[in-house]
């Protein structure tokens, strides 16, 4: 394991704060989808806190969210429907919370029960061995084809220090002669070397950064890309990316995920 796998040797004090807002278009009622007796939410936060964080807290823009979690002993706070983001409604938890600017917070979603609690240690640790950095998050190797050249796969390019330098829904890192192998006019059969990086979804916020975060202006690439991370970048912030050897499990955004995750706990 080199210097960018390797965990850094941090274990310092952070929150997890799991944003869950009740509206989805292909599974409505998503946070309160029912998993093996349990709402899917409620699934979250406890696998969370199988983390070092000191809480885990749901940021929720409805009652019924609220009620749930208070029902299984959950701490949950009322946040506001008009966020825009999530990265909106995690500011107004760090204000509601009254965590101070030099506290961290990781932001783990709402719809991942099976997310691995050492991926969020190793988040959070990440974020404190680079003091430089406002952000951090995670990656893993790419090992098919199909993923390097999927839109919806975000991959992510880094420095030697494990700073990102760039996200993109294209196959970013390409290699000059990617094509040469390939019959004319078809996609690539193998992949680059070293293996492209492909994003994992989570955060660990320094938390006077996330409240300055909603008050900087979007980037035209956020805007091109569809991926508000950009906006850290473009503004000349700093993500360190820690680097996991294998992907975690995938969370939840359809029934057919919905009906997968439920096997698991049969």
């Amino acid at each position: 394991m080199n210097a960018a796998t390797a965990l850094p040797p941090v274990q310092a004090a952070f929150w997890v704060l799991i944003p869950a807002r009740l509206a989805s278009s292909r599974l409505p009622d998503k946070p309160l989808a029912d998993i093996g007796g349990l709402p899917m939410v409620v699934r979250v936060a406890h696998q969370a806190s199988q983390s070092r964080a000191l809480a885990c807290v749901v940021a929720t823009d409805h009652e019924r969210i609220a009620q749930t979690c208070q029902a299984h002993g959950v701490r949950s706070v009322m946040t506001d429907a008009s966020h825009p983001s999530g990265s909106d409604r995690l500011a107004q938890a760090c204000d509601l919370l009254a965590l101070p600017d030099d506290a961290v917070v990781v932001n783990v979603q709402g719809d991942e029960p099976l997310i691995p609690p050492e991926l969020i240690n190793a988040v959070a640790d990440t974020l404190y061995a680079h003091p430089n950095c406002v952000m951090s998050t995670a990656a893993h190797p790419i090992h098919h084809v199909d993923d390097f050249l999927n839109p919806n796969v975000v991959k992510v390019v880094t420095n030697q220090v494990s700073h990102a330098l760039y996200f993109s829904r294209a196959p970013i890192a390409w290699w000059r002669d990617g094509m040469a192998s390939c019959t004319t006019g078809l996609p690539p059969t193998v992949l680059p070397n070293p293996l492209p990086l492909r994003h994992v979804g989570i955060y660990a916020y320094r938390v006077g950064f996330l409240r300055r975060f909603p008050l900087l202006s979007q980037s035209p690439l956020e805007q091109v890309e569809a991926l508000e991370q950009l906006r850290v970048l473009w503004h000349g912030e700093h993500i360190a990316v820690h680097i996991t050897p294998t992907a975690p499990a995938t969370g939840v955004d359809t029934p057919s995920d919905l009906a997968r995750v439920r096997a698991l706990f049969q």
